[in-house]
């Protein structure tokens, strides 16, 4: 895996819980596949965490592209800061 530190692990994360960032996104901004995902999520929330998540991502359609009805072509919404080049903003 290619994480370099705690801001971007809290970024991933933060984007895996959001129903309408898919997995695809993820991939493209950090260069993480969904395994690696499952495993940064695994070892940085509680179990009962985790679990809940796995519940809440399995079989959603927005978390995959080839699965949404309509094809998004942005990964933010209009009110979230400027995140470009793997760079977060300053919080």
């Amino acid at each position: 895996m290619k994480i370099k530190n705690t801001q971007e692990i809290d970024r991933i994360i933060e984007m895996a819980w959001e129903d309408r960032t898919p997995f695809e996104a993820i991939f493209l901004q950090f260069d993480i596949n969904e395994k690696e995902l499952k495993s940064i999520m695994r070892n940085n929330l509680k179990e009962s965490s985790f679990k809940l998540w796995r519940k809440r991502v399995s079989g959603r359609k927005t978390k995959h592209t080839k699965l949404r009805e309509t094809n998004v072509d942005r990964f933010k919404c209009k009110m979230q800061k400027n995140i470009s080049n793997n760079k977060i903003s300053k919080r």
